[in-house]
């Protein structure tokens, strides 16, 4: 599986993993605002954007095997590695599973936590609507989730582009992705024992995965800080791009030294 990938800057590479059900689109200001201090790479997880999907059985840890891949063919050893929700979920997975690549984690807006049994059953509920009747369900269900009352009050042309990228997500993918997620196990293992600094992100707003699962993740690392983002729902670095650029920033060089290969 070869993931299509934006990438811009130099350095330090950290790779960011996006939403469900968008694409490395959504990484637009972080590929801009972050070129400065990183190379930013944003992979288009499969079935999204660019990338295929394959006939794999939906799984979170083969989605992390994909990044990996994506390393050794961009020949990086080791990467700051984050995500923002489904994108986070697959960063725990590659903590999980290939611990000695990863230099720092991101998690904005996820949440460490197994589905629980009404979660998964809606998860799945969506999978079969998509595929029998196409987006209309993402655009009345998932997409208001996604922007908190702050941009969907003051910031249209945001909530606008977020409600194309959700649009343009591929059935197959979607239900593949929602079943993915479904299974996934509870991570709180993997943040106890991860020997890597955590900067996690929160928006203030966020209603999917609130501050305080952001606040859970912190305090179950030996090595994390949180950083709450004013005025932002569940997408915090497309409501809010400066004020989580600025997060990231600072955690790369106060916590990871700046750049380093």
């Amino acid at each position: 599986m070869q993931l299509y990938t934006r990438s811009s800057g130099t350095g330090l590479p950290v790779v960011l993993l996006h939403a469900f059900p968008l694409s490395s689109a959504m990484w637009l200001a972080q590929r801009e605002g972050l070129a400065r201090a990183c190379r930013v790479i944003t992979p288009d997880l499969r079935g999204f954007g660019g990338s295929r999907l394959g006939d794999d059985e939906p799984s979170i840890d083969l989605m992390a095997d994909d990044v990996a891949r994506l390393l050794d063919d961009e020949g990086i050893d080791r990467a700051v590695v984050g995500g923002l929700s489904m994108g986070g979920y697959v960063t725990m997975a590659f903590c999980r599973r290939h611990p000695d690549r990863v230099l720092g984690a991101i998690l904005a807006d996820t949440k460490a936590g197994a589905d629980p049994p009404a979660a998964r059953d809606n998860r799945e509920r969506i999978a079969q609507a998509v595929l029998s009747d196409g987006s209309e369900v993402l655009v009345t269900e998932v997409l208001p989730g996604l922007i908190g009352p702050t941009t969907k009050e003051r910031r249209a042309m945001v909530f606008g582009r977020v409600k194309g990228l959700v649009q343009s997500a591929p059935p197959g993918a979607v239900a593949w992705a929602q079943r993915a997620m479904a299974a996934r196990p509870d991570s709180f293992d993997t943040l106890s024992t991860l020997k890597a600094p955590l900067l996690v992100v929160v928006g203030e707003e966020d209603e999917l995965s609130p501050p305080a699962e952001a606040e859970a993740m912190v305090r179950a690392v030996p090595d994390g800080r949180l950083e709450i983002i004013p005025k932002a729902g569940h997408l915090s670095a497309v409501e809010q791009p400066e004020a989580f650029n600025a997060a990231v920033t600072e955690f790369l060089k106060t916590d990871l030294g700046g750049s380093r290969d």
